[in-house]
Order: C-alpha cells, then structure tokens, then sequence
C-alpha cells in the first residue's frame, strides 16, 4: 500500500525529463528565457552597469535625444534614462514577481481546499471567488492604492490579493481529478492526513499548470504595477519604475519620442518574454503532448 501512495509523486518526478526535453524545442520560451536573463542581470546588475546615478540631475542636459554619452537620451531633469530604465527594471520586475507569488500562494491554497474537501467548503470558496472576479481589477487598484501613497512593498501585495482567482480555478479543477485517482485512495487507507494527502501527494502532481499560471501572473503584475504608475498612484518619484517613467513623459510623446519608447520596450519585451515562456511552459508541462522533430 505505501509503495502505491507514492507512485503518484513518483511518476510526477519522472515526468520531468520529458517536459525539459520538449521546453527545449520550444524555440520561443528558449529565446524569451534569454531575454528575460539578459533583462534581469542587467537590472540586478544597475549599480555596476549604470553609467550614473539614478537621481543624478544635470541642468545643462535636458531632454537630450540619444547620444554615446547618454545611450538613451536624458529626461525632463536631465537624468540619464538608460541608468533610469536599469533602475526602474529591479523595481518593475520585483514587484512583479513578489504579486505573482502572492497570487499564486493564496489561489493554490484556495484552489487545494476547495476541490479536495468539495460540498459547502468548495461552494463558498468558489462563490467567494466569482464575487473577486466581478469587480474590476483596475478602478479596484485604484482605490485601495491611494490608501497606501505608492508604498512599493504594498502594491505586490494587493496586485497579489486581487489576481488569485484564476489560479484558485485551475488548481480546483486539477483537485478534482487528482483526489479520484488511486495512489490517493492508497494514501488515506493507510491513515494519510489531508493535510499531508493535500502537500504530499496532490500538490506535486498539480505543479504544471500552477507553474503556469504563476510565469503568466508576473507578466500580467508588470502591466498593472506600469498602469498604476502611469496613472500617478503606483511607485512615486525619484524612486523609478517603467511606470512612472511613461508617466513624466506623457506631455512630450510626440516631441521627445525617446522618453517613451525606452520604457514602453523594456514592458514590451518583459510581458511578451514572460508570455512566450509561459506558453512554452505549458506545452512541456502538457504529458499529452509529443516532442516535433526539426525542420
């Protein structure tokens, strides 16, 4: 019987060559995985990279368009936007990744207990999460954010609070099938907890669309914490985030067109990188799927 309690984990382990060797045909996640590493070391890395301070004002080079000594032009105080782009990465890319984690965390919880336990504990689980789904995330971020002045350890967590039902959905529906299958039944019949049926025995085997939905999360908390920014209620200034650097140049986009194209990229290129792994991820994670051979 205890041997059969464990070949759920057991093939869940085994499956994880297969899903490397077909995340490593999956051209895009490759190139996106390459993206995002070059984009976070060189972030992580700002201090020894950046040619200047991220504060340091200079007067005399306002607005200046790209040139060698200023790589992507000066902004409205004459701040370097390269050094600023750097800076506003570590910022944008943690607070993405800290309200991924929230999200995941709270919805894999809510997820696990809902579908194990079922009857009225699901019901009110899932009833509690459509509710969350009605309201509209952004006016919601709004509101709660102008409570917290733009405290950057704030924002992650409410993105986080208000970004867990998708994950919660997901999980449920991969309780659902687990807790049936008879490496579970083995488990309980030995005198298996539900806590540890529950950490054990389902949650590995729900790892491949929970790792999912969590790559797909950080993207989708860049763009919220850019938008929040943008609107002047995330991050506040000297402190920068590719947010609120779209924010000062919204009065120059048609005049100082750099201001904005730099940031606008670096989301651009986190969100689609993050996307692309994403989705390359979930192909892997896919046991029915088959590795292509190469043209």
């Amino acid at each position: 019987m205890t041997d059969r309690a464990f070949a759920g984990r057991a093939g869940s382990g085994a499956a994880s060559a297969p899903a490397l060797r077909r995340l490593r045909h999956h051209r895009p996640a490759l190139v996106s995985v390459a993206v995002l590493a070059l984009m976070s070391a060189l972030c992580m890395a700002a201090p020894l990279v950046a040619p200047y301070a991220f504060d340091a004002i200079d007067l005399s080079s306002i607005r200046q368009p790209p040139s060698v000594s200023h790589w992507m032009g000066t902004d409205d105080l004459g701040r370097d936007l390269f050094t600023r782009v750097l800076y506003g990465g570590r910022v944008s890319l943690a607070i993405g990744l800290v309200a991924a984690l929230v999200a995941t965390v709270l919805g894999a919880c809510v997820g696990l207990v809902a579908g194990y336990h079922g009857g009225r504990i699901d019901n009110l689980l899932m009833r509690t999460a459509d509710a969350a789904y009605a309201i509209p995330t952004l006016p919601l971020l709004i509101v709660l954010s102008s409570y917290v002045n733009g405290v950057a350890l704030a924002l992650p967590l409410i993105i986080g609070l208000l970004s867990w039902m998708a994950t919660a959905r997901v999980v449920r529906g991969e309780v659902l099938s687990l807790k049936t299958m008879p490496w579970v039944e083995a488990a309980r019949s030995i005198g298996a907890t539900n806590t540890r049926i529950l950490v054990r025995h389902i949650l590995p085997n729900a790892m491949g669309p929970l790792v999912v939905g969590a790559t797909l999360a950080v993207g989708n908390a860049i763009v919220l914490e850019s938008s929040l920014s943008f609107l002047g209620l995330g991050v506040q200034p000297p402190t920068p985030t590719w947010g609120n650097m779209l924010q000062d140049a919204q009065t120059t986009m048609a005049t100082k067109p750099w201001l904005t194209i730099f940031p606008g990229l670096a989301i651009l290129f986190a969100v689609l990188s993050i996307n692309f792994l994403g989705d390359g991820l979930q192909d892997a994670l896919d046991p029915r799927a088959t590795i292509k051979p190469r043209p």
